[in-house]
């Protein structure tokens, strides 16, 4: 399954650090700047959180909430939170039903090994919920503030 630009971003219901769930209904009249990653800690994924850390509050400004989803539990995404200081919400995809659901849990190769995980991959949701474009197999440098760029053009 995959999304396309101007149709309805799916919704979803997802773990919280904070023991919530968070739905993506729940920002309705907000731009929401999605992010998909493939595990917390790592060098490429600690890199693109840190960058939206630091962009955050430039995306508050043209009224966009970023959230980040990968697979890795609750748990971990807290210590990530914690270590990197995160302002913005991490959710737990442990099934990987909301990747799935954006085309984005995908066959990876690394090493010669083959196995299914998330391809980095970002979209920008409307105030409406409708997706406002969306970039796959991301390169974190410079990508952070594409993403912020468009949203202040389209916001």
């Amino acid at each position: 399954m995959t999304v396309q630009t101007g149709a309805a971003a799916p919704n979803f219901s997802l773990s919280s650090v904070d023991g919530s769930q968070v739905s993506l209904e729940d920002f309705k009249g907000k731009n929401v700047v999605l992010y998909f990653y493939p595990k917390d800690m790592t060098p490429g994924c600690t890199t693109q959180a840190c960058d939206f850390r630091d962009y955050h509050k430039s995306f508050e400004d043209v009224n966009a909430v970023v959230i980040g989803i990968s697979p890795d539990p609750v748990e971990s995404h807290k210590k990530f939170i914690d270590k990197y200081d995160l302002p913005f919400l991490l959710l737990a995809d442990t099934d990987h039903s909301v990747a799935e659901a954006f085309g984005v849990w995908k066959l990876k190769k690394n090493f010669g090994k083959e196995y299914m995980g998330i391809e980095r991959s970002t979209f920008v949701i409307d105030k409406e919920g409708r997706i406002a474009k969306e970039w796959r197999g991301v390169k974190v440098k410079g990508h952070v503030e594409e993403a912020l760029e468009f949203v202040r053009a389209n916001a």
